[in-house]
């Protein structure tokens, strides 16, 4: 399974996701996470500490990828129109984060107005960073892409100090010193099960 995770926008979780789908995904098989993006964060993030799977520059993906029973691309922000059309033609899945505001709304829309012109696109919207209760934000995103009839992961992923933790040290978010570490888990773990049961 090839898995893209992409956005025209930064600071939405791209990496974090891509990373924990990759945890996830190794779990049942092979998996390397191609870090596609010029920031080089999943790169930073694994060479900070211990990833259980690897992780690979783009340009070792065409030679490397083969190797491997699933790949998850973590994109660039910002990607041309013609660059995104092909790694939504590329990939089995592409996972769309977004964050509950405006400005990543936007970014969202802007996304998906470029994958509609692309023959069987299979794309997921997945909220991120989303804020405790008693905000409704995550709520109301929610609904705004179901009735725009913008598929959505049932799982939201909730906003929480624990990944930075994770980063910093170099390791899946359920080995970060964090008292929400496995609540954080719990999240990804749930997106997952939706991902691959």
């Amino acid at each position: 399974m090839v898995i893209a995770v992409a956005s025209q926008k930064g600071g939405v979780g791209k990496s974090t996701t891509a990373v924990h789908v990759a945890v996830y995904l190794q779990e049942k098989a092979a998996t390397v996470l191609v870090d596609s993006d010029p920031n080089r964060s999943v790169c930073g993030w694994a060479t900070n500490g211990s990833l259980p799977f690897e992780v690979i520059p783009l340009h070792l993906a065409a030679r490397r990828a083969r190797e491997f029973e699933h790949v998850v691309v973590d994109t660039n922000a910002g990607m041309r129109p013609e660059e995104f059309k092909e790694i939504v033609e590329g990939c089995d899945l592409l996972i769309l984060p977004t964050s509950p505001d405006a400005l990543s709304y936007q970014a969202l829309m802007m996304t998906v107005g470029l994958i509609e012109g692309v023959k069987e696109a299979h794309f997921k919207a997945l909220l991120t960073i989303i804020p405790p209760r008693p905000s409704r934000d995550g709520d109301e995103m929610r609904h705004e892409l179901e009735e725009r009839s913008i598929p959505v992961f049932n799982t939201g992923i909730r906003r929480f100090v624990a990944y930075q933790k994770a980063a910093l040290a170099g390791v899946p978010v359920y080995e970060a010193k964090d008292p929400r570490a496995q609540d954080a888990w719990a999240d990804y773990l749930a997106l997952g099960k939706e991902i691959l049961p």
